[in-house]
């Protein structure tokens, strides 16, 4: 009985961990791709300012390729980033699926399954009471 609630805990912990990292990479994409909005307002800015938007002309703005150059490496990022997050939640089904498979285990051996205790979410602030 011992093994089989270590064996549930593990499950427990490593699907935490894999929706953790989900919600992070969620974070991340939207982080980026406010950065490449940004980014893309920076250029559009820069180009009615010199009124030349074709980066061929040899009059473009140094500072308009510059930012434009950055945008398209965060897009390629974002979507380097899309293709783990696929993969990711992929391996969070595999997890919470191997995690009732063990649940419905334990419970059928006539275990008692305790709920998983309640972890605040990725970023909460924990308030600290001193006592005096």
């Amino acid at each position: 009985m011992r093994s089989r609630d270590s064996l549930l805990r593990l499950h427990r912990f490593r699907t935490e961990d894999v929706r953790r990292q989900v919600a992070d990479m969620d974070l991340m994409i939207q982080d980026l791709m406010r950065k490449h909005d940004e980014l893309d307002a920076h250029v559009k800015a820069e180009e009615a300012r010199t009124g030349i938007s074709d980066p061929n002309n040899v009059n473009y703005s140094m500072a308009a390729k510059s930012v434009r150059s950055r945008r398209d490496n965060i897009l390629r990022t974002v979507a380097e980033l899309r293709d783990q997050h696929d993969a990711m939640k992929d391996k969070l089904k595999d997890e919470e699926t191997e995690l009732r498979k063990v649940e419905l285990l334990v419970e059928k051996e006539g275990g008692s399954i305790k709920p998983a205790p309640m972890t605040p979410p990725p970023g909460a602030m924990i308030g600290h009471a001193i006592a005096r």
